[in-house]
């Protein structure tokens, strides 16, 4: 069974950076494509950035265009979120999800339909 292990969360500053990574130890991700979901308490899981199986094709939520960065490195079997200038608004819960072959669009518009889920890593920017 594939699993999705999420690491690198923590407490930041406001304007500080964190850089998420979404690995599936013992199995290939190449054919996935990968999203980053995001929880806040009391909030619905909303989708942050997705990208592609082949990383040609990425999507970021409106509100983290300009500070996010989502990239994958197949060879390394990682997913990686580079978040920069965070936000209060920003503090959640991080969620990978992975979906076969699936295009950004398809990941990041809706939660359902994912194959495989990550247990999340909490990111809490607050001074």
């Amino acid at each position: 069974q594939l699993q999705l292990v999420e690491s690198g969360g923590g407490l930041v500053q406001p304007g500080g950076s964190l850089r998420l990574s979404c690995t599936a130890p013992g199995f290939n991700l190449d054919y996935y494509a990968i999203g980053w979901f995001r929880q806040a308490p009391g909030k619905e899981r909303e989708g942050v950035s997705c990208i592609s199986s082949s990383g040609g094709s990425t999507k970021y939520a409106d509100s983290v265009k300009g500070r996010f960065t989502i990239s994958r490195d197949n060879a390394k079997n990682t997913v990686y979120l580079q978040m920069n200038s965070l936000k209060p608004e920003d503090t959640a819960v991080y969620y990978c999800a992975a979906r076969w072959l699936a295009t950004v669009q398809a990941m990041c518009t809706k939660t359902n339909g994912m194959d495989y889920w990550g247990k999340g890593t909490l990111v809490t920017v607050s001074s």
